[in-house]
């Protein structure tokens, strides 16, 4: 697994298009999301600017950085035959997407935490108040969307079409997940839906984090949702995942 992910991370350094979606897209995003949360009400809810900013930015950074990328990724080394000649070997098949995926998991990681110290300096945010849930939501956020990512790349007959496949995931999440708007300012009913989503619970467990408001039912519920989601997508990919190019 050691030298497949280093051979993994040296392809991620010559993919120059899927490192400026795994890197550079998630910085910039959060930057132009700045002025539209200013003009929110955040403060009636017991936010501010930053606590909305930071989750937003490690949301982009999953999504774009992770689930977006990991999913090209592994399309591009089934259509490649790579993951073919792969299963031929001694590696056991969570072995091969498992290392496949670490160089991207490593990158989100890093930049996640990069974003936390640059949020913390720029937009003034205090040290959180409960940061095992930060940690919690960081890791299992990074758990589901590689798996998720799988669940794509199933789906996905091009490295090209990833763009088109991975587009109702991360939608859906920008829009309902709390990413760019806090579901505390959402009516209560469509907040309560949007809570099931997959990468709701991420968010909630952040910024929970940081606020030290969120009750233990509420992080048991949240971590709960996360769990369901990656288990489900485990049993897709144990399913359904394609070995070979799809014809």
């Amino acid at each position: 697994m050691g030298a497949l992910a280093r051979a993994e991370l040296t392809l991620l350094g010559r993919s120059k298009s899927t490192l400026v979606a795994a890197v550079l897209v998630p910085l910039v995003l959060p930057v132009s999301l700045a002025s539209v949360v200013e003009d929110m009400d955040v403060e009636d809810v017991g936010l501010t600017t930053g606590l909305v900013l930071l989750p937003a930015a490690i949301g982009f950074s999953l999504l774009f950085g992770v689930y977006s990328a990991l999913a090209a990724i592994y399309t591009a080394r089934r259509e490649e035959l790579v993951l073919k000649r792969l299963r031929t070997g001694e590696l056991r098949d969570a072995e091969i997407l498992c290392g496949s995926a670490l160089p991207v998991l490593v990158t989100g990681l890093v930049q996640s935490l990069v974003l936390v110290a640059g949020s913390t300096v720029l937009l003034d945010i205090p040290v959180p108040k409960a940061p095992h849930l930060a940690v919690l939501g960081l890791l299992s956020g990074l758990v589901m969307c590689a798996a998720l990512a799988a669940v794509t790349a199933t789906v996905t007959r091009t490295v090209e079409s990833a763009q088109v496949t991975t587009m109702p995931m991360v939608l859906v999440s920008m829009i309902g997940s709390g990413v760019t708007v806090p579901l505390e300012l959402l009516p209560d009913r469509v907040a309560s839906v949007c809570e099931l989503l997959p990468l709701s619970p991420v968010i909630v467990l952040i910024r929970g984090g940081w606020t030290g408001d969120l009750s233990a039912y509420e992080a048991l519920g949240a971590l709960s949702t996360a769990l369901a989601w990656t288990v489900l997508a485990v049993f897709a990919v144990r399913r359904w995942f394609r070995w070979e190019p799809r014809r």
